[in-house]
């Protein structure tokens, strides 16, 4: 079943992080931008309808948009990633969507702690070391929070951004 996803797309990443992304993230892959979810796996893609673009629109352009940083690389067990700073912004704009689309927790609810992050490659720890080792000396990357994504997935499996909702300010 097609998937949908809410992200903050970040363009000013992509010089850096682009062409590992597309060796070794899956979702670069399928065509998803350098970016920061928002909410993962969101509504599926049937009730996707004008009332809930409407209320999508509404609800982020009560949001104010902000600049973040990303000015270090970290690490999950499989995956080297980009930390956004301050990564508050990130969790406000997630915990005001699931307040109101509770019926779709972040992740369908399997990590206890939502860590905003952008994913630069998945793979073991020598992957990882390799993807610090090239970034770090260019870091931070300096990027504005201006709208948020509403991605669709395709019945041919790639994604695309479908709307984009600007948030306020």
């Amino acid at each position: 079943m097609p998937e949908t996803a809410l992200i903050v797309a970040v363009p000013e990443a992509e010089p850096l992080v682009g062409s590992w992304r597309a060796k070794h993230d899956w979702s670069a892959q399928r065509g998803v931008p350098a970016h920061v979810t928002v909410l993962y796996p969101f509504v599926p893609t049937e009730r996707v309808d004008d009332r809930l673009l409407g209320e999508l629109r509404e609800l982020f352009a009560m949001q104010p948009s902000f600049s973040f940083d990303l000015p270090r690389v970290a690490r999950f067990p499989d995956v080297a990633w980009l930390a956004p700073e301050p990564s508050e912004p990130f969790n406000a704009l997630t915990e005001t969507v699931v307040a109101r689309y509770p019926d779709y927790p972040p992740y369908e609810g399997i990590h206890d702690v939502v860590i905003p992050h952008l994913t630069v490659a998945e793979g073991d720890a020598e992957l990882q070391d390799q993807v610090e080792a090239a970034l770090a000396e260019h870091l931070p990357i300096a990027a504005q929070a201006k709208a948020v994504g509403f991605m669709f997935e395709g019945d041919d499996g790639l994604w695309r951004e479908a709307h984009r909702f600007p948030l306020a300010g």
